[in-house]
This record gives structure tokens, C-alpha cells and sequence, in this order.
């Protein structure tokens, strides 16, 4: 990697990963009470994944009923809009970065298996989509069926944390804008469907397995190189922009932007279960510790540099440089450059220069 496409990956994800998170708090009109309603809303915040086992149950039997009420309505959505990378709100980047921590935390609740084949739904789903970007009704279903199972295996109270902390920061007038753009009476029916199937949800609770803890002395060391090398330049940073939400990071469509997310689902399915659950804590424990620039500690930073190391380690080469390059392709070529101009270049340097040592001995641990 270069430097240029070394930033340029790096923005390019943690844009999409916020953009996606602003989207699915605004895509349902607000039910504030209705538990079921936060269930489902956390789900399409918490999981950009979703997938079910093939076996019948209580959940994928609601989720065939859903499915059907709903997608008329899903067919009528505008998914080539350029919505998903507008800021639905005023509010500032921690405070979505805090959001953002709630639905992090119910995604490492959840049920490593279920999760992993979430993700290969939303992959399947993906490769259906026709020129509108809508999936099959049957790939539709599956999602919803996994996105259920997901829900059914996390706590109560880390859903309702994800449905109440974007819903503080949605402008009220986001779903009336919304329902504007589709039929209504469809829109209501697929509301109606949603509240249904939130009930089987509920009523179905699903136990998490328990996890293990994931160790690499090898990478937990390099790690610690890694967060000295490169801590400066991770205080250089405006961690207070709101570039992540900017559309001139883009230049791609809204169909090969999703192309690009889909290659970061595959390697995402492919990671460590556990690794990926102690990335996603560590993550957790960083944003409720940061000051008031958005730096996390070094500590929490060292803890989540291992935790992706160790993650990643577990993925094929190719699927890691699928995610490089897809992104590469839909990213406006002049981010690297003004990335670099807001920084300290030779913070910069320093800092890519221990991401390669680093990645040399994550490539080695596989």
C-alpha cells in the first residue's frame, strides 16, 4: 500500500461505517413507545448484516409475513439516492460518535454464529440486487430472518440504548420527508408488518454463546509499536469534522458504494468471532473515554489496534485487499491529498511506517 491509498482506505471506512449507521436511524417514522419498534430500528443501525440458518422457527416463520407486507414498500424506496451520506441532524461528531458506540456494543451482544451469517445474507442479498438496487424477495426475507434471530440474542437494553440515542439525534422532520418520497399506505402497512414481527422477536429470545478470550502475544506486542508510532498523528487529527458525512468523499454511485460495503461484509464474515467481539468492546470503552477533541486514550487505542489484529488475522489476503480496492475505486481521488494537508506530515510517516510493521506480522499470525 501506499500512503495516499493507505488514508484513503482508512477514511473511506470509517465514512461508510457512520453514513450507514445515519441512514438506518432514519428510515423508520418514530414509535418512541414501542419497545419492538427499537428493536427493530437498533437491528438495521446495529447490523448492516443479516442472514438466517436454514431451519424453520417461530422468527423465520414471521419474517416470511413481513417480508411480504414490506416489500412493496421496499421496492418503492429511492436506494440510488445519495440520502445515506447526508447528516439527518444537527448534531455534532461525538455525539454521533457516541450513538454509534450504542450500536457497537449491541453488534458484540450478539450471537457470533447468527452474526457471521447475517452478514453472508446481506452478501447473498447483494448480488441479487436489480438496477433499483432491490434485492430478491426471497434474499429480502432472509435478511429480515437474521436480522430477528440477531435482535432475539442481545439484551433488551442495548437495543433500546441504539433506538434512543439516534433517535435524540434525528431531525423531527427526517421521517415526514421520508414518507413523502414512498406510498403511504405502504409505508404504514410495512410499519404495521415491522410491529408484528417485533412481537415474535421478543416473545423468542435466543441465548448468546459465551465467549472465549482471543490471545496473540505476537500481535498484542505489535500493537503497543504500533499505537507509539502513531499516536501523534492520531491527535493531529480533527476528529471534530464532519467529512464522514460529507458527499464529496465520494465519487462513486450509490450501486458500486454498495459493491464496496459488500467486500467489507465478506471479510467482516471472515474475521475471528471473538477477536471481533474484544475489537468491538474495545471500541466501546475508547469512545465513553475520549476528551473532549474525540482522542481516545493510548491505552484504549493499543487495546483496539490488537483487537483488529487479531480479527483480521483470521481473513484470506485476497478478502483484505478486496475491501482496498473496492474502496479505492469510489473514493474522490483528491481525499488523500487533503487528508495529508491537515495533518503533520511527518506524524503521518511515522505512523504509516508502524501500520506496515504491523500488518507484516498480523499477515504472519494467519
Amino acid at each position: 500500500m501506499t500512503k495516499r491509498g493507505a488514508l484513503s482506505c482508512c477514511f473511506a471506512i470509517g465514512a461508510m461505517v457512520i453514513a450507514s449507521n445515519v441512514l438506518s436511524s432514519t428510515f423508520v417514522p418514530p414509535a418512541r413507545s414501542s419497545a419492538g419498534s427499537a428493536a427493530m430500528l437498533g437491528a438495521a443501525t446495529a447490523a448492516s448484516m443479516g442472514a438466517a440458518p436454514a431451519f424453520a422457527d417461530a422468527i423465520g416463520d414471521a419474517a416470511k409475513d413481513f417480508a411480504a407486507a414490506s416489500y412493496p414498500f421496499v421496492k418503492e424506496v429511492n436506494w440510488n439516492s445519495g440520502l445515506f451520506n447526508v447528516n439527518p441532524g444537527k448534531a455534532s461528531a461525538a455525539e454521533w460518535t457516541k450513538a454509534i458506540a450504542t450500536a457497537i456494543d449491541m453488534g458484540a451482544a450478539m450471537d457470533p454464529t447468527l452474526l457471521k451469517a447475517g452478514v453472508m445474507a446481506h452478501h447473498k442479498a447483494i448480488a441479487s440486487m436489480d438496477g433499483k438496487l432491490v434485492t430478491s424477495s426471497k434474499d429480502y426475507e432472509a435478511i429480515l430472518a437474521s436480522i430477528g434471530r440477531m435482535i432475539a440474542s442481545v439484551p433488551e437494553a442495548k437495543t433500546m440504548a441504539v433506538y434512543n440515542e439516534f433517535g435524540k439525534l434525528v431531525d423531527p422532520a427526517v421521517p415526514k420527508y421520508l414518507m413523502g418520497q414512498v406510498n403511504e399506505a405502504d409505508a404504514k402497512a410495512a410499519y404495521s408488518a415491522l410491529m408484528d414481527f417485533k412481537d415474535v422477536v421478543k416473545a423468542h429470545p435466543i441465548a448468546a454463546k459465551t465467549s472465549v478470550t482471543s490471545s496473540s502475544p505476537q500481535i498484542e506486542a505489535a500493537a503497543g509499536k504500533l499505537a507509539d508510532a502513531s499516536y501523534s498523528f492520531l491527535k493531529d487529527i480533527d476528529w471534530t469534522s464532519k467529512l464522514a458525512v460529507s458527499s464529496t468523499g465520494f465519487t462513486g454511485s450509490a450501486s458500486e458504494i454498495t459493491k464496496a460495503i459488500d467486500s467489507a461484509l465478506v471479510m467482516g464474515a471472515e474475521m475471528d468471532g471473538v477477536a471481533l467481539q474484544q475489537a468491538a468492546a474495545a471500541h466501546v470503552k475508547a469512545i465513553g473515554g475520549m476528551d473532549a477533541s474525540g482522542v481516545a486514550t493510548k491505552a484504549d487505542y493499543q487495546a483496539i489496534l490488537a483487537g483488529l489484529g487479531k480479527a483480521i488475522a483470521a481473513v484470506p489476503t485476497k478478502d483484505v485487499m478486496g475491501v482496498y480496492n473496492s474502496f479505492g475505486k469510489v473514493l474522490n481521488k483528491n481525499v488523500p491529498e487533503y487528508l495529508m494537508s491537515s495533518v503533520k506530515a511527518s506524524d503521518a510517516v511515522e505512523a504509516y511506517s508502524g501500520f506496515l510493521s504491523f500488518k507484516d506480522v498480523v499477515k504472519a499470525a494467519r
